[in-house]
């Protein structure tokens, strides 16, 4: 019984694609480029008017946490001088 377990279960494992020949390479790059214009093809594009209302958004952002990073910097920095100046005297 254990001979016929073996038996199956080797027949199982082996795939019975020894004559399977590969496609030429230039099929299937042909292949995968077809695939890959399908998957762009189901892409949800935004509108000109979002994409350039998202980009100001993120600017106005950008702006807004740079200032405030580069007072906080100066800020810490007089502090900073402060503290050495009373140290030394």
């Amino acid at each position: 019984m254990a001979d016929k377990n073996a038996k199956t279960a080797k027949a199982t494992a082996k795939p019975a694609k020894k004559n399977a020949k590969k496609q030429n390479v230039f099929k299937r790059v042909w292949s995968y480029l077809r695939e890959c214009k399908g998957e762009i093809k189901k892409i949800t594009w935004t509108n000109p008017k979002t994409a350039t209302r998202n980009f100001f958004v993120i600017l106005v952002v950008i702006i807004v946490a740079g200032l405030f990073i580069f007072a906080l910097d100066r800020g810490l920095y007089a502090l900073l001088g402060l503290v050495m100046n009373t140290a030394s005297t």
